[in-house]
């Protein structure tokens, strides 16, 4: 591959678009090219962060507020960040990363009604001018991946929102997709896995250089 500095790519969608399984096959493209990179989530990916997780999408007798809910994704996320990701990168070593700052936008935002304004205030005091260099955006129909979500079960407290929370996550990551395209690489999610793997690996070689795939 051509000389490429490490990359911090993350993935987006609703539930059910099928980050997971793409994750992996995007994770063994950069294996048989000799990359090193680690895997990571959020909220979450270091411990402490992941208290704050299991605080976020735990059920509980008094469920947080819009505000607290986007605090307290800030608050794993900074951790997460200056703990985690930029220690990574600094290292020359790649970022793959399941959600970041977009899921805020979309979930926060879109699906709570945060102003834009206040995420965009909390963003640029947590990660400064640091924007993920890739995002793959797995869309699909929010009844198709709740389908799916539900089939795998054990929903968490933000995976078991109504259809109309969804459906503004959904048009919220549409509209960042639209403005940023440069940024984020948007897949139709709704067909089969092997097709939906083949066309990721494509706009990744094409993007990145890279001359081996999977298998």
């Amino acid at each position: 591959m051509r000389n490429q500095k490490a990359q911090f790519i993350t993935l987006e969608g609703v539930e059910g678009a099928g980050k997971s399984t793409q994750k992996d096959a995007l994770c063994e493209l950069l294996d048989v090219n000799g990359i090193r990179y680690i895997e990571t989530r959020e909220p979450g990916g270091t411990p402490y962060a992941e208290n704050i997780r299991a605080l976020l999408l735990g059920s509980s007798d008094e469920a947080p507020q819009a505000k607290t809910e986007l605090l307290l994704m800030f608050a794993a996320r900074a951790q997460h960040l200056e703990t985690k990701i930029l220690p990574a990168l600094k290292r020359d070593i790649w970022v793959v990363c399941d959600r970041f700052t977009d899921a805020t936008y979309a979930y926060q935002g879109g699906g709570r009604g945060i102003p834009r304004g206040w995420i965009q205030t909390l963003e640029k005091l947590v990660q400064g001018e640091r924007v993920p260099d890739l995002t793959l955006f797995f869309d699909v129909p929010v009844e198709i991946g709740l389908d799916r979500a539900d089939r795998r079960g054990n929903l968490d407290r933000i995976e078991s929102e109504d259809i109309e929370f969804f459906e503004r996550v959904r048009r919220t990551y549409q509209e960042i997709a639209t403005r940023d395209p440069g940024r984020v690489i948007t897949l139709d999610a709704t067909v089969n896995i092997e097709r939906l793997t083949q066309e990721m690996i494509s706009r990744l070689m094409g993007r990145w250089g890279l001359k081996c795939r999977p298998g």
